[in-house]
Protein backbone atom coordinates (compact mmCIF):
# COMPACT_ATOMS: atom_id res chain seq x y z
CA UNK A 1 0.00 0.00 0.00
CA UNK A 2 0.96 3.49 -1.06
CA UNK A 3 1.90 6.27 1.64
CA UNK A 4 -0.74 7.93 -0.11
CA UNK A 5 -3.34 5.44 0.56
CA UNK A 6 -2.09 4.50 4.15
CA UNK A 7 -2.57 8.34 4.85
CA UNK A 8 -5.63 8.70 2.94
CA UNK A 9 -6.99 5.39 4.31
CA UNK A 10 -5.38 6.64 8.59
CA UNK A 11 -7.60 9.49 7.96
CA UNK A 12 -10.60 7.41 6.83
CA UNK A 13 -10.54 6.13 9.85
CA UNK A 14 -9.69 8.34 12.37
CA UNK A 15 -13.01 10.65 10.65
CA UNK A 16 -15.00 7.28 11.27
CA UNK A 17 -13.96 6.77 14.99
CA UNK A 18 -14.44 10.66 15.50
CA UNK A 19 -18.13 9.88 14.45
CA UNK A 20 -18.77 7.12 16.42
CA UNK A 21 -17.12 6.44 19.66
CA UNK A 22 -13.57 8.51 20.13
CA UNK A 23 -12.51 9.02 23.70
CA UNK A 24 -12.99 12.03 25.34
CA UNK A 25 -9.72 12.63 25.70
CA UNK A 26 -8.67 12.20 21.60
CA UNK A 27 -7.10 14.92 19.97
CA UNK A 28 -7.47 15.50 16.15
CA UNK A 29 -6.39 18.27 13.63
CA UNK A 30 -6.89 18.40 9.80
CA UNK A 31 -4.79 18.52 7.20
CA UNK A 32 -5.93 19.45 3.59
CA UNK A 33 -2.79 17.95 1.26
CA UNK A 34 -2.77 16.66 -2.46
CA UNK A 35 -3.49 12.76 -1.70
CA UNK A 36 -3.99 12.17 -5.59
CA UNK A 37 -3.70 13.97 -8.92
CA UNK A 38 -0.99 15.13 -10.96
CA UNK A 39 0.86 16.99 -7.58
CA UNK A 40 0.13 13.73 -4.89
CA UNK A 41 3.85 13.65 -4.31
CA UNK A 42 3.55 16.18 -1.94
CA UNK A 43 0.78 14.81 0.04
CA UNK A 44 3.80 11.90 0.83
CA UNK A 45 6.41 14.45 1.41
CA UNK A 46 3.85 16.74 3.74
CA UNK A 47 2.77 13.77 5.88
CA UNK A 48 5.61 12.15 6.39
CA UNK A 49 7.28 15.12 8.54
CA UNK A 50 3.14 15.69 9.72
CA UNK A 51 2.75 11.74 10.98
CA UNK A 52 6.75 11.45 12.65
CA UNK A 53 5.47 15.02 14.78
CA UNK A 54 2.21 13.40 15.63
CA UNK A 55 4.48 9.98 16.78
CA UNK A 56 6.80 12.20 18.79
CA UNK A 57 3.84 14.22 20.55
CA UNK A 58 2.02 11.27 21.35
CA UNK A 59 5.55 9.12 22.58
CA UNK A 60 6.30 11.89 24.84
CA UNK A 61 2.51 12.54 26.14
CA UNK A 62 2.84 16.31 25.51
CA UNK A 63 -0.92 16.10 25.45
CA UNK A 64 -3.80 14.35 27.32
CA UNK A 65 -5.33 12.34 25.12
CA UNK A 66 -3.98 10.99 22.19
CA UNK A 67 -3.23 13.33 18.77
CA UNK A 68 -4.86 12.39 15.43
CA UNK A 69 -4.56 13.86 12.31
CA UNK A 70 -7.12 13.88 9.47
CA UNK A 71 -6.38 14.13 6.15
CA UNK A 72 -8.46 15.78 3.50
CA UNK A 73 -7.59 15.35 -0.13
CA UNK A 74 -7.09 19.10 -1.66
CA UNK A 75 -5.84 17.55 -5.05
CA UNK A 76 -3.95 20.84 -4.74
CA UNK A 77 -7.36 22.25 -6.29
CA UNK A 78 -9.23 25.24 -4.47
CA UNK A 79 -12.55 24.15 -5.06
CA UNK A 80 -11.54 20.65 -3.67
CA UNK A 81 -9.30 22.47 -0.91
CA UNK A 82 -12.85 24.21 0.21
CA UNK A 83 -14.73 20.89 0.26
CA UNK A 84 -12.35 19.33 2.56
CA UNK A 85 -12.16 22.32 4.54
CA UNK A 86 -15.61 22.69 5.57
CA UNK A 87 -15.62 19.20 5.79
CA UNK A 88 -13.07 19.76 8.53
CA UNK A 89 -14.63 22.45 10.31
CA UNK A 90 -18.05 21.76 9.92
CA UNK A 91 -18.33 18.07 10.34
CA UNK A 92 -15.41 17.21 12.27
CA UNK A 93 -15.32 20.62 14.11
CA UNK A 94 -11.03 20.22 14.11
CA UNK A 95 -9.47 23.73 15.45
CA UNK A 96 -6.50 24.12 13.52
CA UNK A 97 -6.24 22.31 9.99
CA UNK A 98 -2.63 22.27 7.75
CA UNK A 99 -2.62 23.72 4.95
CA UNK A 100 -0.75 24.06 1.38
CA UNK A 101 -0.38 25.51 -1.95
CA UNK A 102 -1.26 28.98 -2.13
CA UNK A 103 -4.60 28.38 -4.24
CA UNK A 104 -5.84 26.42 -2.31
CA UNK A 105 -4.50 28.48 1.22
CA UNK A 106 -6.61 31.27 0.02
CA UNK A 107 -9.44 29.94 -0.82
CA UNK A 108 -9.89 28.15 2.58
CA UNK A 109 -8.74 31.11 4.57
CA UNK A 110 -12.27 32.95 4.56
CA UNK A 111 -13.61 29.71 6.53
CA UNK A 112 -10.55 29.48 8.66
CA UNK A 113 -11.37 33.30 9.74
CA UNK A 114 -15.36 33.25 9.95
CA UNK A 115 -15.05 29.58 11.99
CA UNK A 116 -11.96 30.86 14.28
CA UNK A 117 -10.22 27.61 12.83
CA UNK A 118 -6.21 28.27 12.83
CA UNK A 119 -4.65 27.13 9.12
CA UNK A 120 -1.39 26.87 8.95
CA UNK A 121 0.41 26.71 5.84
CA UNK A 122 4.03 24.74 5.46
CA UNK A 123 4.30 24.58 1.56
CA UNK A 124 2.67 27.81 -0.43
CA UNK A 125 4.68 30.48 -0.24
CA UNK A 126 2.48 33.59 -2.60
CA UNK A 127 3.33 36.92 -0.54
CA UNK A 128 0.09 37.76 -0.18
CA UNK A 129 -0.62 34.45 1.96
CA UNK A 130 0.79 36.84 4.66
CA UNK A 131 -2.39 38.68 4.45
CA UNK A 132 -5.30 36.93 5.28
CA UNK A 133 -5.77 37.70 8.54
CA UNK A 134 -4.94 36.12 12.49
CA UNK A 135 -6.44 32.67 11.99
CA UNK A 136 -4.07 31.68 8.96
CA UNK A 137 -0.10 31.31 9.47
CA UNK A 138 2.76 30.33 7.72
CA UNK A 139 5.70 28.41 9.17
CA UNK A 140 6.99 28.54 5.54
CA UNK A 141 9.11 31.75 4.56
CA UNK A 142 7.13 32.95 2.03
CA UNK A 143 8.17 33.49 -1.92
CA UNK A 144 9.10 37.45 -1.93
CA UNK A 145 12.10 36.34 1.00
CA UNK A 146 13.28 33.06 -1.52
CA UNK A 147 13.04 35.47 -4.18
CA UNK A 148 15.43 38.01 -2.78
CA UNK A 149 17.26 35.60 -1.03
CA UNK A 150 18.61 33.78 -4.66
CA UNK A 151 19.14 37.27 -6.59
CA UNK A 152 22.66 38.68 -4.99
CA UNK A 153 23.57 35.04 -5.82
CA UNK A 154 23.05 35.14 -9.06
CA UNK A 155 23.45 38.44 -10.18
CA UNK A 156 26.85 39.43 -7.56
CA UNK A 157 28.65 35.90 -7.57
CA UNK A 158 27.71 34.50 -10.93
CA UNK A 159 27.29 37.35 -12.92
CA UNK A 160 23.86 36.33 -14.18
CA UNK A 161 21.81 39.35 -14.34
CA UNK A 162 19.25 38.71 -17.32
CA UNK A 163 16.45 37.12 -16.03
CA UNK A 164 13.19 35.25 -17.91
CA UNK A 165 10.60 34.11 -15.60
CA UNK A 166 8.16 31.05 -16.26
CA UNK A 167 5.53 30.98 -14.22
CA UNK A 168 2.16 28.73 -13.38
CA UNK A 169 -1.04 31.44 -14.04
CA UNK A 170 -2.22 30.74 -10.49
CA UNK A 171 -1.86 33.08 -7.31
CA UNK A 172 1.81 31.41 -6.52
CA UNK A 173 3.06 32.39 -10.03
CA UNK A 174 1.60 35.51 -10.01
CA UNK A 175 3.30 36.37 -6.84
CA UNK A 176 6.75 35.55 -7.96
CA UNK A 177 6.33 37.37 -11.03
CA UNK A 178 5.34 40.41 -8.45
CA UNK A 179 8.20 40.09 -6.65
CA UNK A 180 10.85 39.59 -9.37
CA UNK A 181 9.43 42.63 -11.25
CA UNK A 182 10.05 44.70 -8.33
CA UNK A 183 13.28 42.96 -6.82
CA UNK A 184 15.47 42.60 -10.14
CA UNK A 185 16.17 46.09 -10.97
CA UNK A 186 17.15 46.65 -7.56
CA UNK A 187 19.11 43.78 -7.38
CA UNK A 188 20.94 44.97 -10.72
CA UNK A 189 19.07 42.19 -12.94
CA UNK A 190 16.52 42.51 -15.31
CA UNK A 191 13.40 40.59 -16.07
CA UNK A 192 13.71 40.74 -20.17
CA UNK A 193 10.27 38.51 -20.18
CA UNK A 194 7.61 36.76 -18.44
CA UNK A 195 5.55 33.98 -19.72
CA UNK A 196 2.79 32.50 -18.46
CA UNK A 197 1.61 28.56 -18.50
CA UNK A 198 -1.77 27.75 -17.58
CA UNK A 199 -1.77 25.00 -14.17
CA UNK A 200 -2.50 22.15 -16.59
CA UNK A 201 -0.14 22.51 -19.13
CA UNK A 202 2.04 19.78 -19.93
CA UNK A 203 3.77 20.71 -23.13
CA UNK A 204 6.03 23.64 -23.94
CA UNK A 205 7.88 23.38 -27.10
CA UNK A 206 6.14 26.57 -27.92
CA UNK A 207 7.13 28.39 -24.45
CA UNK A 208 11.19 26.57 -25.17
CA UNK A 209 10.96 29.00 -28.52
CA UNK A 210 10.33 32.37 -26.86
CA UNK A 211 12.92 31.52 -24.09
CA UNK A 212 15.21 30.83 -26.90
CA UNK A 213 14.54 34.07 -29.18
CA UNK A 214 14.88 35.89 -25.33
CA UNK A 215 18.72 34.48 -24.59
CA UNK A 216 18.44 35.03 -20.92
CA UNK A 217 21.55 34.11 -18.49
CA UNK A 218 18.34 32.37 -15.87
CA UNK A 219 15.37 31.03 -16.47
CA UNK A 220 13.30 31.26 -13.57
CA UNK A 221 10.55 28.38 -13.23
CA UNK A 222 7.76 29.03 -10.46
CA UNK A 223 5.62 26.12 -10.98
CA UNK A 224 5.24 22.95 -8.92
CA UNK A 225 4.65 18.97 -9.36
CA UNK A 226 5.06 17.64 -12.69
CA UNK A 227 4.29 20.93 -14.99
CA UNK A 228 7.82 22.06 -13.34
CA UNK A 229 9.85 18.50 -14.39
CA UNK A 230 8.33 18.70 -17.74
CA UNK A 231 9.36 22.46 -18.60
CA UNK A 232 12.53 21.46 -17.47
CA UNK A 233 13.25 18.45 -19.47
CA UNK A 234 11.19 19.62 -22.59
CA UNK A 235 13.51 22.74 -22.25
CA UNK A 236 16.43 20.78 -22.20
CA UNK A 237 15.05 18.71 -24.79
CA UNK A 238 14.71 21.86 -27.07
CA UNK A 239 17.89 22.91 -26.96
CA UNK A 240 17.82 25.23 -24.04
CA UNK A 241 21.03 25.13 -21.92
CA UNK A 242 20.72 28.27 -19.73
CA UNK A 243 20.77 28.17 -15.71
CA UNK A 244 17.52 26.80 -14.24
CA UNK A 245 16.64 28.61 -10.71
CA UNK A 246 13.34 28.06 -8.25
CA UNK A 247 11.91 28.32 -5.11
CA UNK A 248 11.30 24.80 -2.29
CA UNK A 249 8.81 23.17 -4.83
CA UNK A 250 12.18 21.71 -6.84
CA UNK A 251 12.94 19.97 -3.14
CA UNK A 252 10.84 17.08 -4.35
CA UNK A 253 12.85 14.00 -5.29
CA UNK A 254 11.47 13.88 -8.52
CA UNK A 255 13.45 16.69 -9.88
CA UNK A 256 16.42 15.63 -7.72
CA UNK A 257 16.37 12.49 -9.82
CA UNK A 258 15.69 14.00 -13.22
CA UNK A 259 19.10 14.26 -15.43
CA UNK A 260 18.07 17.66 -16.93
CA UNK A 261 17.97 19.39 -13.60
CA UNK A 262 21.11 18.34 -12.90
CA UNK A 263 22.85 22.14 -12.02
CA UNK A 264 19.74 23.52 -11.29
CA UNK A 265 19.19 26.11 -8.04
CA UNK A 266 16.58 26.28 -5.58
CA UNK A 267 15.71 28.31 -2.52
CA UNK A 268 14.85 26.70 0.65
CA UNK A 269 14.70 27.93 4.29
CA UNK A 270 18.30 26.83 5.86
CA UNK A 271 17.98 23.96 8.62
CA UNK A 272 21.60 22.53 9.86
CA UNK A 273 20.24 19.02 9.54
CA UNK A 274 23.51 17.97 11.20
CA UNK A 275 22.42 20.04 14.54
CA UNK A 276 22.73 18.72 18.30
CA UNK A 277 19.89 21.11 18.87
CA UNK A 278 17.32 17.86 20.46
CA UNK A 279 14.45 18.53 18.55
CA UNK A 280 16.01 18.95 15.30
CA UNK A 281 18.81 15.46 15.56
CA UNK A 282 15.61 13.76 16.94
CA UNK A 283 13.79 14.83 13.77
CA UNK A 284 16.43 13.86 11.41
CA UNK A 285 17.47 10.90 13.27
CA UNK A 286 13.69 9.04 13.60
CA UNK A 287 13.52 10.49 9.77
CA UNK A 288 16.75 8.81 8.66
CA UNK A 289 15.48 5.79 10.31
CA UNK A 290 11.84 5.25 8.97
CA UNK A 291 12.18 6.29 5.62
CA UNK A 292 16.07 5.75 4.99
CA UNK A 293 16.90 8.95 3.56
CA UNK A 294 17.76 12.36 4.58
CA UNK A 295 14.35 14.59 5.61
CA UNK A 296 13.94 18.23 3.16
CA UNK A 297 12.65 21.69 3.77
CA UNK A 298 9.03 20.79 3.37
CA UNK A 299 8.93 17.56 5.45
CA UNK A 300 10.71 19.79 8.33
CA UNK A 301 7.88 22.35 7.83
CA UNK A 302 5.13 20.02 8.41
CA UNK A 303 6.78 18.60 11.46
CA UNK A 304 7.02 21.90 12.81
CA UNK A 305 3.21 22.62 11.99
CA UNK A 306 2.22 19.66 14.01
CA UNK A 307 5.00 20.17 17.13
CA UNK A 308 3.59 23.77 17.08
CA UNK A 309 0.25 22.73 18.03
CA UNK A 310 1.15 20.11 20.15
CA UNK A 311 3.43 23.07 22.52
CA UNK A 312 0.02 25.37 22.10
CA UNK A 313 -2.40 22.33 23.00
CA UNK A 314 -0.15 21.58 26.22
CA UNK A 315 -0.26 25.08 27.59
CA UNK A 316 -3.92 25.32 26.93
CA UNK A 317 -4.22 22.40 28.85
CA UNK A 318 -1.93 23.06 31.71
CA UNK A 319 -4.41 26.33 32.17
CA UNK A 320 -7.46 24.09 31.94
CA UNK A 321 -8.70 26.19 28.62
CA UNK A 322 -9.85 24.23 25.57
CA UNK A 323 -8.28 23.48 22.59
CA UNK A 324 -9.81 25.81 20.15
CA UNK A 325 -8.68 27.93 17.40
CA UNK A 326 -9.47 31.24 19.23
CA UNK A 327 -7.54 29.75 22.40
CA UNK A 328 -4.50 28.41 20.02
CA UNK A 329 -4.17 32.11 18.46
CA UNK A 330 -4.31 33.57 21.91
CA UNK A 331 -1.57 31.11 22.95
CA UNK A 332 0.82 31.25 20.06
CA UNK A 333 0.88 35.79 20.36
CA UNK A 334 1.59 34.77 24.24
CA UNK A 335 4.27 32.07 23.92
CA UNK A 336 5.78 34.18 20.69
CA UNK A 337 9.19 32.07 20.40
CA UNK A 338 8.92 28.42 19.80
CA UNK A 339 11.73 25.18 19.99
CA UNK A 340 10.98 23.87 16.60
CA UNK A 341 13.09 21.85 13.70
CA UNK A 342 15.65 24.41 13.04
CA UNK A 343 15.84 26.01 16.36
CA UNK A 344 14.06 28.62 17.59
CA UNK A 345 11.25 30.03 16.10
CA UNK A 346 9.45 33.24 16.32
CA UNK A 347 6.33 34.34 14.21
CA UNK A 348 5.44 38.23 13.36
CA UNK A 349 2.56 40.13 14.08
CA UNK A 350 0.98 38.16 11.09
CA UNK A 351 1.32 34.81 11.67
CA UNK A 352 4.29 34.64 9.44
CA UNK A 353 8.04 33.48 10.20
CA UNK A 354 10.92 35.08 9.02
CA UNK A 355 13.93 32.41 8.30
CA UNK A 356 17.60 32.32 7.16
CA UNK A 357 17.67 31.18 3.81
CA UNK A 358 19.86 28.68 1.71
CA UNK A 359 20.61 28.47 -1.89
CA UNK A 360 20.69 24.64 -2.70
CA UNK A 361 22.12 23.02 -5.93
CA UNK A 362 20.67 20.08 -7.87
CA UNK A 363 23.94 17.39 -8.53
CA UNK A 364 22.64 14.15 -8.56
CA UNK A 365 24.06 13.10 -5.50
CA UNK A 366 21.67 14.41 -3.12
CA UNK A 367 22.44 18.05 -3.43
CA UNK A 368 24.09 20.64 -1.78
CA UNK A 369 24.51 24.02 -0.21
CA UNK A 370 26.26 26.37 -1.88
CA UNK A 371 24.88 29.62 -0.05
CA UNK A 372 23.48 30.91 3.26
CA UNK A 373 21.67 34.18 3.61
CA UNK A 374 21.26 35.68 6.46
CA UNK A 375 17.76 36.78 7.97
Amino acid sequence: MTVIKRMFSAGLLSFAAWGASVHAADVTIGALFPLSGPNATYGDIFGSGANLAAEHINADKLIDGTLKIQYEDSQALPQQGVIGMNKLVNVSKVPYVLSAFTGVSKAISTTASRSKTVAINGGGVGPDLADLGPYFWNIIPLANFEVKAVLPYLIKERNLKRFVLVYVDDPLGEGIRKELTESLPQAGGELIEALSVPATAQQFSGIAARVRAANPDVIYIASYGSQQAQIVKQFRDNGIKQQFVSYTAFSIPEMSALPEAKGSLYTTQNVDWNSTDPVTKRFVDDFKKKHDKMPTAYIANYYNAVRLFGLLAHELQKKGKPITGENLLAQRIETKTFDLVGGKVTFADNGTVVSPMQVNEIDGAGGKVVSVVAE
